[in-house]
């Protein structure tokens, strides 16, 4: 089971110089994944324990479309591991005009992350 998200990144997710997107935007939309993920799977939102691995790989900009999907990998207990990758759909292209953009032909990685969610037992409905 998996769950995808499209989400276009504003100049309010800018944070740095030339309209850069802060990476903690990413994991954000893999936490949104996350939760998706726990509520089709045990009826619950649950709650994100940790990561245990992050990779940023490519920048994201205001103006750029993001694709975030993941998939749990593992089930114990209460403990739900998962898989999370982000890529770039859509770019801007500003060296054309201030309103350019092009579909990419093949996605950009921008963020791959592993991680652990849990669903206390007495919340889980599935």
């Amino acid at each position: 089971m998996g769950a995808l998200i499209r989400v276009r990144m504003s100049l309010h997710d800018a944070h740095y110089g030339g309209n850069l997107v802060d990476g903690a935007k990413i994991l954000q939309l893999f936490g949104d994944v996350a939760t998706e993920l726990l509520i089709r799977n045990d009826g619950d939102e649950g709650l994100f324990r940790a990561y245990d691995n992050i990779e940023f790989l490519a920048p994201v900009y205001a103006g750029d479309f993001i694709e975030a999907e993941g998939k749990i990998v593992e089930s114990g207990n209460t403990s739900r591991k998962m898989i999370f990758k982000a890529t770039k759909v859509i770019t801007q292209k500003p060296e054309i005009s201030d309103s350019a953009a092009d579909v990419l032909d093949k996605p950009i990685i921008v963020c791959k992350a592993s991680g652990t969610c849990v669903v206390p037992k007495e919340k889980q409905r599935k």
